[in-house]
């Protein structure tokens, strides 16, 4: 099967408005993780593919682009998000056949793409400086400014949903982007850059080098001509980007792995926490960087949760992306790999229930049933590690003082959540558990493109979504003038 989606020619690079062939001329093959076979060839981008990105960013900045107003800018992001629903039957099945997710998640993403294309188009003229009190006879103010080139490393899960929090707010700033695409899943990535195109994004704005990260990505990270460096991606891969920019003084957003808890107390309501409880650990078969692998549930209730989640998780449904189950396979048969070991260092715990692979899944795709376990000890490797895999595990607790402690027991701080009806406890809750976002009663907010997002310890660090990334994505220049 040869996928040549939206005029684009997947074994080539965008580079300054122009699909160009790699300098090495080499391609990698891309595959689908459902059953195994060839999607089709993608250019294999060297660092002088990543130089030529970004001089063509650098001249987008001296061109038409670097001299847009913030409301043109902002104009050209909601032409391209209303582009992207146009496109998006299209899109999401690229994006299932692409990564593997089911189609009602592709296209969930494609709608949150979007989404973050429409609030930072409206949003690029909202960032403003401030004036500054100060000595009599000056005048001081600060401009909000871009930073110039700005490289973006992006994984496989979440492909359009990461190129909209991370590129939308990039050229909302008016900064021009380099991307760099995960190799295992891109098709997506090189279809926005094209949509972004025909929609009227100058050339070089947005330059798209797929590759492998140990080339292309590296270049990116350590090229003199770039300014600063988003990386969503694994804890190991974070720490050489970050040693790679560092070299050149160069700030760095990280956003890398975590190990989510959500909380349950006693009193919370069950039947409401259920859907949450499950559905944030399996989605997009657990390869998600904010899944809830670690459920911590008071004792009062424990026996119940796990009775429930048990339930829940036995008439689970993992198959081909296109046909839509509960779950699809993993990206592929590597990461399949990873996960089998880590479910194989789970065989002494207690397997309370697992999902079905359906009949109909081609043996040669990369699918695992997604399991749950109980009663875990809170320093097992199940409980303590990022598995990005289908799998959860149940871990009891007295009460408030353990339930902290345990949540804030691994070395990653992303993502939380509280159940309870006692509204003191949810706040007391919302301040001691160690995560970017903390959420009450819920998970995930339905998606929230407006919520700042990013973590601390091993789950990296600065923000992105919501205006916090804008900020991210700019820099401060005061100007003191001196009046008399």
């Amino acid at each position: 099967m040869t996928v040549r989606p939206m005029n684009i020619d997947p074994d080539k690079c965008l580079i300054g408005g122009a699909w160009i062939a790699p300098t090495g001329g080499q391609t990698l093959p891309l595959t689908n993780p459902s059953d195994g076979s060839r999607l089709c060839q993608i250019a294999r981008g060297q660092g002088a593919d990543i130089d030529a990105a970004v001089a063509a960013a650098e001249a987008a900045l001296n061109g038409p682009w670097g001299q847009a107003t913030a409301a043109e800018r902002g104009r050209i992001l909601a032409k391209i998000g209303r582009a992207v629903q146009d496109h998006a039957d299209e899109l999401a099945r690229l994006e299932a056949m692409d990564v593997g997710k089911p189609l009602k998640q592709a296209r969930a993403d494609v709608m949150a793409l979007a989404r973050y294309m429409e609030f930072y188009g409206g949003a690029a003229d909202k960032v403003h400086g401030a004036t500054i009190p100060y000595l009599d006879g000056y005048t001081v103010y600060t401009l909000r400014e871009p930073h110039g080139v700005t490289g973006h490393i992006i994984p496989w899960n979440y492909p359009m949903q990461i190129i909209g929090r991370s590129v939308g707010a990039a050229l909302a700033m008016g900064n021009a982007c380099v991307l760099k695409p995960a190799e295992e899943a891109c098709l997506t990535a090189l279809a926005f850059a094209r949509i972004a195109q025909q929609a009227g994004l100058p050339d070089g704005a947005l330059n798209v080098v797929p590759g492998l990260g140990a080339e292309a990505g590296a270049a990116l990270a350590s090229h003199t001509g770039v300014h600063h460096i988003s990386f969503t991606g694994s804890v190991g891969v974070g720490k050489l980007i970050q040693q790679q920019a560092g070299a050149n003084v160069v700030p760095v957003t990280l956003e890398l792995g975590g190990k989510s808890p959500q909380v349950v107390f006693d009193d919370a309501d069950i039947d409401a926490a259920l859907p949450f409880l499950v559905n944030a650990g399996i989605q997009n078969a657990g390869q998600t960087c904010s899944a809830s692998s670690r459920i911590l549930v008071q004792r009062g209730v424990y026996d119940q949760v796990v009775a429930a989640m048990a339930d829940r998780y036995g008439a689970l449904r993992a198959g081909p992306a296109l046909e839509d189950h509960d779950l699809g396979p993993l990206v592929s048969a590597r990461q399949k790999e990873i996960v089998s070991a880590f479910l194989a260092q789970g065989a002494g715990l207690h397997c309370v229930a697992q999902g079905q692979v359906t009949a109909e899944a081609p043996q040669t795709g990369a699918y695992v049933q997604p399991t749950l376990f109980a009663d875990v000890p809170p320093d097992h490797v199940l409980a303590q590690d990022e598995i990005f895999g289908p799998v959860q595990v149940l871990i009891p607790f007295d009460d408030e003082a353990e339930a902290i402690r345990i949540a804030n027991s691994t070395p990653f701080g992303l993502v939380a959540s509280c159940w309870s009806a006692n509204g003191a406890r949810q706040m007391r809750m919302a301040r001691a558990l160690r995560a970017g976002q903390v959420f009450l009663n819920n998970y995930g907010a339905g998606g929230g493109v407006e919520l700042p997002f990013g973590g601390s310890g091993l789950s990296g660090h600065g923000r992105e979504k919501g205006f916090e990334a804008l900020y991210g994505f700019s820099t401060v220049k005061t100007v003191a003038a001196f009046h008399g």
